[in-house]
């Protein structure tokens, strides 16, 4: 059989985790923490505004939306990080490399695309106040999240189908934490200048022109927020718009430098602390930044265990 045929190389082998050593046991607890944490603070984002009807706003309904994503393109890679901290057999077969590779990046364009339109429906709302109820209805809403999911599930597509058609060798050995392009593409026992072009080309596409329109709408919405006349309504302003500006900063932060580049890799070591960042810190604390610098959030989340807690106390008269 041909050796550069990748029907005879069945699964790569994880090198992320080889030489943690003796503080294997302490990374693996670290990130379960980080994993259950992710997983109830957005699961109780969600729950919370599903059933609080004061909460059945634009805002919150993409805020919602933001939780769920966020636990599926956690279930993505920290699961198999976590099985590859304490098995000494660190690998996974073609096909699922190829899986987590599409699945992560397909839900990590969604956010993009989500984070944009979260970030429009805050310019509607504080530039164009009198329009943004007959503009930003529940129909538009539900498209808008519709057509995130949508393009982010279509847009690595191609990528994958490129990258599935590579002749691997004999050398199995992903030097990273999970299945991912640029590792996947150092394998390769050809030349892959043109899939690293296009990977250049989508993730550029994607994360910039997001990167950008949301920019621009938070400049627009500074020069509206500075010709408020008064201190309480600039303060009000802004806190509406903190909590989204903090996760766009921290999400677009690291995955810009890490996919908006030519390079395979600048340094391993580099690209695995990002990695940890837009994968595992990123969607950790976004229930943090969302509950703690909202107050209606708070609220909401404290009427929502009092009714439960009204509602069992009852039960039991």
């Amino acid at each position: 059989m041909d050796q550069y045929n990748h029907s005879s190389l069945a699964e790569f082998v994880f090198l992320g985790f080889a030489s943690v050593g003796y503080v294997r046991g302490w990374l693996f607890v670290l990130l379960l923490l980080a994993y259950l944490f992710t997983i109830c603070g957005n699961m109780l984002i969600f729950s919370v505004i599903r059933l609080d009807a004061a909460l059945h706003t634009p805002m919150y309904h993409f805020v919602s939306v933001l939780s769920c994503l966020e636990l599926w393109y956690t279930a993505t890679t920290i699961p198999k990080m976590l099985s590859n901290i304490l098995s000494e057999k660190k690998t996974i077969s073609f096909a699922g490399c190829l899986l987590q590779t599409y699945f992560f990046h397909s839900l990590g364009a969604s956010e993009c695309y989500l984070l944009t339109a979260m970030a429009y429906d805050r310019y509607l709302a504080i530039c164009r106040p009198l329009h943004y109820p007959i503009i930003m209805t529940t129909t538009l809403c539900a498209k808008m999240a519709a057509a995130c999911w949508t393009c982010g599930f279509l847009c690595p597509i191609s990528e994958v189908i490129l990258a599935s058609q590579l002749p691997f060798c004999a050398y199995n050995e992903i030097q990273h934490i999970f299945c991912d392009f640029p590792p996947l593409l150092s394998l390769a026992c050809k030349d892959t200048s043109a899939n690293i072009l296009v990977d250049f080309a989508i993730n550029a596409f994607i994360i910039l022109i997001t990167f950008l329109f949301i920019m621009i709408s938070y400049a627009r919405i500074i020069g509206a927020v500075l010709k408020i006349k008064t201190a309480s309504g600039r303060k009000k302003a802004f806190s509406t718009c903190a909590s989204h500006l903090a996760v766009v900063l921290v999400f677009f932060g690291s995955i810009i430098f890490m996919y908006v580049r030519l390079k395979k890799s600048y340094s391993l070591t580099l690209d695995r602390t990002l990695a940890i960042v837009y994968s595992v810190l990123t969607p950790m604390v976004n229930p943090i930044i969302y509950s703690l610098r909202n107050k209606e959030l708070i609220k909401a989340i404290k009427r929502t265990i009092f009714q439960k807690g009204d509602k069992a106390s009852l039960a039991h008269l």
